[in-house]
């Protein structure tokens, strides 16, 4: 089991964010963190102190002290962990990876039949009841968590077994929600596209956070764009700042950054190829023209 530990200050207070090979995270904030998630795999998330909002696309909710929230895998959602009273935002997140799932299916495959009528859970974030079940499970994390301790795999991979049963008994709609590994498990892979393509993702990461493998992602990419996916990507990053530095005036500078592109230089030169100037030319020409249009027009 690989164990992870960051430590990180802002303002002189020390965070502390421990993963346990990418399934059990643990974190105490003693400032506001806010920071975007993507979600690739289901999360079951117990809030200990401070207050949890999300922020997803359809709405905001607001977790407070001891109670568990259910997150939907494929989603984006802007999160704020926030302290309260003094006392630090303390958390603990729970994945339930795709193969795990897959398994469980496997050995309860007829209960699922029966389930076929019910309709998946449609919510992105989904406020749990605290049942037994669950105060049980994150219970038995924490020893582990505030120890520092490394738990075995096969003792997470019970506890993964335990989290499925604690969702199966809550709602019915968990089964098709939890074991459905049909296309829904690749997003609209447009949409992604269009609303993250200034996040500084490699492809492999556009991939896997679409459901795709890399040579799958490619091949799909092919049926919605003539261009490569870096051309396309980089076409709507120099676009996005084209529009950051007109309509809303920011800097060449800052649109570029804003836009996706962390390397100064890298954005000059692929802006004069595609526009043939450089970014500061390009808004003194466009400024000029509009200047002597104007002009005309009173003449």
């Amino acid at each position: 089991m690989k164990k992870e530990c960051y430590i990180c200050s802002m303002n002189g207070l020390m965070d502390n964010l421990v993963n346990y090979g990418d399934i059990l995270l643990s974190c105490s904030i003693k400032h506001d963190m806010h920071m975007e998630h993507r979600m690739p795999a289901h999360s079951i998330i117990f809030v200990r102190s401070g207050k949890l909002i999300i922020e997803g696309r359809d709405s905001t909710d607001e977790i407070t002290a001891d109670n568990f929230v259910f997150v939907r895998r494929d989603c984006s959602v802007n999160v704020t962990k926030v302290p309260l009273d003094g006392t630090p935002y303390r958390g603990i997140n729970f994945t339930l990876p795709r193969r795990y799932l897959k398994e469980y299916y496997n050995r309860i495959a007829a209960t699922c039949r029966k389930m076929r009528g019910i309709s998946p859970i449609g919510q992105t974030v989904n406020i749990l009841p605290q049942t037994t079940g669950l105060k049980s499970l994150f219970g038995s994390f924490m020893p582990y968590t505030d120890s520092g301790e490394t738990p075995s795999d096969e003792w997470l991979r019970l506890k993964v077994d335990e989290a499925i049963m604690c969702l199966l008994n809550i709602d019915q709609r968990f089964y098709p929600t939890l074991f459905d590994f049909n296309e829904v498990w690749k997003i609209d892979l447009l949409d992604f596209m269009e609303h993250n393509f200034t996040e500084d993702l490699t492809l492999e990461e556009f991939a896997a956070y679409t459901g795709r493998s890399l040579a799958t992602f490619k091949r799909d990419f092919a049926r919605i764009s003539t261009l490569p996916p870096q051309r396309w990507i980089t076409e709507h990053r120099l676009e996005r700042a084209k529009e950051l530095m007109i309509k809303y005036g920011l800097t060449a500078q800052d649109a570029g950054y804003t836009a996706g592109f962390k390397n100064r230089s890298h954005f000059s030169q692929a802006f004069k190829k595609m526009y043939g100037h450089a970014p500061s030319e390009y808004i003194k020409m466009k400024v000029k023209n509009e200047e002597q249009a104007l002009r005309a027009m009173k003449n």
